[in-house]
């Protein structure tokens, strides 16, 4: 019976057709030649495009936090077809994308040679707007504010030559460049001899794009895919349509007064390249391995390992041999004189009686426990969905919306643990306990967040978050995330409060004097030493990419680092922890929390570290903006990390006690 049953469903299971399907914003797309007539059907339907769409992304710089729409530039736009541009997700709208049709026409497999875009540009200085639009245009060139186009949901790249005979592509390139007043090129200037003049900008007005694309042939594709857009860049200036001498750069003048209207065009020329040698799912690469990071990487990873493999070694001496010994000799004392001498010997027992004596602060230390769960279990869905492939570079905005959905969603996680550990600490006030779990810490991050978007409005940047976009944030938080906060904190306040070992005496103990390393404030700054060497390198990447405008997709070594982070947080901690007990400290509560917790204040020291040797930001708006978007970093940081730390010190300090028999 039960192997017919069996045949039955596997018969079943072939029938129905089985289809493939593609993550979101990795679907391929296929491309046709419209003058070949055999395409005409399949153009109809809509098996294939002719049509490349070419997408402009907003502009940002190294120099500045501060990026800008493209039509900022006073480039060229159409009008009538701005206002038809792909919806934005909810990450793409908090990094600042604004995705944008262009005026650039571009039809598969045909090329195109030094075609005009929108006619000449012509700035009067004794226009105000003009003038204002010609100077905002000299500051980007200055700042070196990039573009970023989009091909096929691929980056359009610029590839050059770097150090050591390898080609970096960029998925952006510049505006252009500045010539200094004593003739020093500044950065894309010295791609070409001819940008010399000094005091000058030059305008990247012209661009050669270059489009690769496999024609199928012998795949089952209804057309051609394309496997990547490529451009270089040059300053032209044009004598008249249709010509492009490269030996004319289009220069613009810096400080000198000149009285003249100031002419230019915008010219594009395209090239389609066959390369049936190279596959569409692999099309990302060319990009990903001009990153020289994967041996770093791995020295990363390696030199976090040692650093874990110390500490196993060292939590292990004490649980196997210390520990082991201690607890053997205390459970089998014989008489009342042996008792006293090993009490006198071994002091981490002297303190059974206060070991879980409620904190102080013990609202606070449990709302922060609660939001720090809240942040781990986020992070770790966050970085397994990366992991699958569900949050590639391709799927714009998807990390950031992950992260919030999945934060807002948790709120009841939160919610449990907050109330849970406030009634084992003996708290009663549970309405000031769940409110302060649902709105303190998101609170603080969203009072920055919009005292930084102020800044973005006022200097008129792309990033300012619409009023609908903080009006749907503001919906996620207190329609979605307290509720599911107050249900959490319901369901832990119904249970019954965590059982200690030990029972505590109604008269604390006296602390002795302690030594200068077993004293909190070294003991903390010291905690978090070991944590942060384990996730230093892997911060300079991370970094980059936020501010260097460089794409992370390493996110298998992120989920070692963050695995490894997790497990030297939690052995520092113990460490820490049994030292302050076998000096009689038994406040170890909050310090287990701000031991791994200290691990943000070295991040804090490092971005500083990061703000003034790695980048070149000008600006007071800027600097307001890097190190409002740091707080917010280190703050959540410091509440992930300090949970760890908590939730394994209580692990271990129950754990020995749970096996020492006390009278």
């Amino acid at each position: 019976m039960y192997l017919r049953s069996a045949l039955v469903v596997l018969a079943v299971c072939l029938a129905v057709e089985v289809r493939g399907f593609y993550l979101p914003g990795l679907a391929p797309v296929s491309y046709c030649d419209p003058t070949d007539e055999s395409n005409k059907e399949k153009l109809e339907q809509g098996e294939c495009r002719s049509k490349v769409e070419l997408f402009v992304n907003r502009l940002d710089s190294v120099e500045s936090i501060i990026p800008y729409e493209y039509d900022r530039f006073d480039f060229c736009v159409p009008t009538e077809e701005w206002a038809k541009s792909p919806t934005e997700n909810l990450g793409q709208v908090l990094f600042g994308d604004r995705i944008r049709p262009s005026m650039y026409n571009i039809t598969f497999l045909k090329d195109e040679k030094c075609r005009d875009l929108c006619g000449a540009k012509s700035y009067d200085p004794t226009n105000a707007d003009q003038s204002k639009n010609l100077n905002f245009l000299k500051r980007g060139v200055l700042q070196n504010y990039q573009h970023h186009w989009i091909i096929d949901n691929m980056p359009v790249t610029w590839c050059y030559d770097v150090e050591g005979d390898r080609k970096y592509c960029n998925p952006g390139f510049p505006v252009g460049c500045y010539v200094t007043k004593k003739g020093t090129p500044k950065d894309a200037c010295v791609i070409n001899p001819l940008y010399n003049e000094k005091d000058t900008y030059y305008l990247f007005n012209h661009v050669d794009i270059f489009i690769s694309y496999n024609d199928g042939e012998g795949e089952n594709w209804p057309g051609a895919r394309l496997l990547s857009a490529k451009l270089e860049p040059k300053s032209i200036n044009h004598p008249r349509a249709g010509e492009c001498p490269e030996d004319r750069p289009l220069g613009l003048p810096g400080t000198k007064v000149d009285k003249t209207a100031t002419k230019f065009n915008y010219t594009y020329s395209v090239e389609f390249v066959k390369q049936n040698g190279h596959k569409w799912a692999s099309r990302w690469d060319y990009i990903l391995d001009s990153m020289p990071h994967t041996n770093i990487q791995w020295f990363s990873i390696m030199n976090s390992l040692v650093i874990v493999l110390f500490l196993s070694g060292m939590v292990a001496m004490i649980l196997l041999r210390t520990l082991h010994k201690d607890i053997a000799r205390y459970n089998q004392m014989e008489s009342a004189l042996e008792a006293e001498e090993a009490q006198e010997e071994f002091g981490w027992k002297l303190v059974h009686g206060d070991v879980f004596r409620p904190p102080g602060s013990a609202m606070l230390l449990a709302m922060l426990l609660g939001t720090g769960s809240q942040i781990i279990m986020s992070v770790v869905v966050t970085l397994v969905f990366a992991c699958l492939g569900f949050l590639s570079p391709a799927n714009r905005g998807a990390l950031m919306t992950c992260v919030i959905i999945l934060y807002v969603c948790l709120g009841t996680p939160a919610g449990y643990v907050s109330a849970r550990m406030y009634k084992t600490f003996g708290g009663e006030r549970w309405k000031t306990n769940v409110l302060m779990t649902s709105f303190l810490v998101q609170g603080v991050v969203f009072s920055v967040f919009f005292m930084m978007n102020l800044v973005l409005w006022v200097e008129g940047s792309s990033a300012a978050i619409p009023f609908s976009t903080l009006i749907a944030l503001l919906a996620l938080w207190f329609c979605v995330s307290v509720p599911l906060t107050f249900i959490g904190a319901y369901f832990g306040f119904k249970k019954r409060p965590i059982e200690h070992p030990v029972r505590t005496n109604q008269i604390p103990r006296q602390i002795p004097e302690q030594s200068f390393y077993t004293k909190p404030l070294p003991g903390i700054v010291m905690g978090g030493v070991l944590p942060f060497g384990c996730i230093f390198i892997q911060l300079f990447f991370i970094l980059n990419s936020i501010w260097s405008h460089q794409i992370y997709y390493m996110f298998g070594f992120l989920f070692l680092v963050v695995l490894i982070l997790v497990i030297t947080c939690s052995e520092a901690t113990i460490l820490l922890c049994y030292f302050h007990l076998c000096a009689e400290d038994y406040h170890w509560w909050w310090r287990s929390f701000l031991t791994s917790g200290f691990t943000a204040f070295y991040f804090f020291i490092y971005s500083v570290h990061y703000f003034v040797s790695k980048l070149a930001i000008e600006g007071m708006a800027s600097t307001f903006l890097y190190f409002g978007y740091t707080f917010i970093m280190v703050l959540l940081f410091f509440l992930f990390t300090g949970t760890i730390g908590f939730f394994s010190c209580f692990w271990f300090v129950s754990k020995i006690y749970s096996v020492v028999k006390v009278d």
